[in-house]
């Protein structure tokens, strides 16, 4: 929850140029075009409480080097309440799934309020991230939270689950990592640890010890 000193160990691979190879037919091209083009606007969440959470996901995943073509995380975790699709799993003693994320964010905005008398999107970065970093811990001041609503569980099984769910349900994060994107319809053969198909991302590090070991 702090920016990252961030390395991409994947400089030279995009994903997106297996869109015309065999690795993706036309559905899954379908899948990828809709989750980059269609943003989902704000339907579920309050103004105030999707403002607090687009300043969350900065803290939890920063993207300073993606300049302004950054990950959009809140408007797909909005998107995902409206529906109220989640994981089928309720966390106890935590509300329903779309109780806890509205409390949730209301109950940030109090520790904020609390703590700084300010919103939590006016804070600077070091005061939002003690705010997280005590809600990881259990260490919360507001009586926004209580035992009905947990700040840890709240923090640990919904808010960084779904975060880090989202982020790495996009394309520019598949690229970063690696990631040869959906499986269909080519598939993957080479499972186990430390191997990978070719049409696969490879490090940098490990193309150029191949390469000067071919020598």
């Amino acid at each position: 929850m702090s920016d990252r000193n961030f390395r991409n160990p994947y400089p030279d691979y995009d994903v997106l140029t297996k869109w015309d190879t065999p690795s993706w037919n036309e559905q899954t091209r379908a899948v990828v075009r809709k989750r980059l083009t269609d943003v989902p606007p704000r339907r579920f969440f309050s103004e105030l409480q999707y403002e607090t959470l687009e300043a969350v996901c900065e803290r939890v995943v920063p993207q300073p080097e993606r300049g302004d073509e950054k990950v959009p995380i809140a408007p797909f975790i909005d998107a995902r309440l409206h529906e109220n699709q989640g994981s089928g799993t309720r966390f106890e003693p935590l509300p329903s799934l779309q109780e806890c994320w509205r409390r949730g964010l209301d109950a940030i905005e109090a520790e904020a309020r609390h703590r700084f008398h300010r919103r939590y999107s006016a804070l600077d970065a070091a005061e939002q991230d003690l705010i997280l970093h005590d809600m990881n811990k259990g260490e919360t001041e507001s009586p926004a939270w209580g035992p009905r609503l947990p700040a840890q569980k709240f923090m640990r099984l919904e808010l960084l689950r779904t975060v880090v769910e989202v982020y790495y349900a996009h394309p520019a994060a598949w690229s970063e990592i690696g990631f040869g994107g959906p499986a269909s319809p080519r598939g993957y053969v080479r499972l186990q640890p430390n191997r990978h198909d070719n049409w696969e991302g490879e490090e940098r590090d490990t193309a150029l010890v191949r390469a000067a070991a071919a020598k």
